[in-house]
């Protein structure tokens, strides 16, 4: 009980005072909530989209880790070696992406929004890499 700090108040960060003033990737817009702008230490809670069709450009993360929620629509996670694997997310699945995993995430609707909730610890560090082929026909359905 000792640790108890009664003396702080939450933070609250209204829908008019996010920001995408923080890491990105082409093909993926990035919006910040909580971050240390608004006096987060160690964790930074954002949306990230895609349009239809769309996917990031190869990118990572440098030491943060990830935790991402689909909010609303179809995902696919590109990995490992080649970017030859992959997970299929549907709305309401959770993804975990360890730190330095290089990956890319694409949108598998053409005609719909994809929207992450996405938390990483300790700040959103984007590591964005060199491009690959990879055209929409490959991921969306």
């Amino acid at each position: 009980m000792d640790r108890l700090r009664f003396d702080l108040s939450p933070t609250r960060i209204l829908a008019a005072e996010i920001t995408a003033d923080t890491g990105q990737s082409a093909g993926a817009i990035r919006v910040a909530g909580v971050h240390r702008g608004v006096g987060a230490s160690a964790i930074w809670l954002g949306k990230v989209s895609n349009e239809p069709a769309y996917r990031s450009v190869p990118h990572h993360h440098a030491e943060a880790e990830t935790a991402g929620y689909v909010f609303k629509g179809r995902a696919r996670i590109y990995f490992g070696e080649g970017y030859r694997d992959y997970y299929d997310l549907e709305e309401g699945d959770f993804v975990h992406v360890p730190p330095w995993m290089p990956h890319i995430e694409c949108n598998r609707s053409a005609d719909a929004e994809l929207v992450w909730m996405t938390a990483r610890t300790p700040d959103n560090l984007v590591v964005n890499l060199d491009d690959i082929d990879l055209p929409p026909s490959e991921y969306t359905t």
